[in-house]
């Protein structure tokens, strides 16, 4: 689990090996508690704005309180649709729930596996790819080189640092943060930052 020591060392270390991060300063830890609830929120922000997001995680928290996979399981797809969550994610929502009630999928065996069979667990279950496992990895499990690549602010901001014509694609994002190992995760926190601070 990064702590904030660690933060402040791989900000020191990322803004020596690349200006650019220099100037941004100290990023939030932006973590997140492991668990269901976590994960579903992961979810919900998928291609959607955060505001939205949180709107409908509050919303069906409230619904299936505390919640959890089996209070989850309780709602059916009218309540889930007025929390706000689509037809794709009330479906994947359901899978990942199910997947927790019958025990293909132990979030809480997680923190004793590897980056690689953490995304093979998650991956596993419908609706959560790449991106949910990536950001699941750094927001809740604390995982120091966790990398979204494909998240759409991280690209934005590296178009925008590096002064690119287009937004770099998932493979490209990929190959520029191959020097910013073993602190991944913590460039995207940078990144997240510039993205926040230089948006209207």
């Amino acid at each position: 689990m990064l702590s904030e020591a660690e933060m402040r060392r791989g900000v020191d270390e990322l803004a020596r090996r690349e200006p650019r991060f220099a100037a941004i300063g100290q990023p939030l830890m932006w973590a997140r508690p492991p668990g269901f609830a976590s994960l579903v929120h992961i979810m919900l922000e998928q291609q959607v704005s955060l505001a939205s997001a949180r709107a409908a995680f509050d919303r069906v928290r409230a619904l299936a309180d505390p919640l959890t996979a089996e209070n989850l399981l309780a709602l059916d797809d009218q309540q889930l649709r007025a929390a706000g969550f689509s037809r794709q994610k009330a479906r994947y929502a359901r899978a990942l729930a199910t997947a927790i009630v019958d025990g293909s999928l132990r979030l809480d065996a997680l923190a004793g596996l590897d980056d690689d069979a953490v995304d093979r667990q998650l991956q596993a279950v419908p609706g959560i790819g790449p991106w949910t496992s990536a950001i699941y990895r750094l927001s809740a499990l604390g995982r120091p080189d966790a990398w979204p690549a494909g998240d759409l602010a991280v690209r934005a901001a590296i178009a925008e640092l590096w002064q690119l014509e287009a937004l770099p694609s998932t493979a490209e994002t990929m190959l520029r943060a191959e020097p910013w190992r073993p602190w991944r995760a913590i460039a995207a926190r940078l990144l997240w930052k510039h993205y926040l601070g230089a948006a209207p």
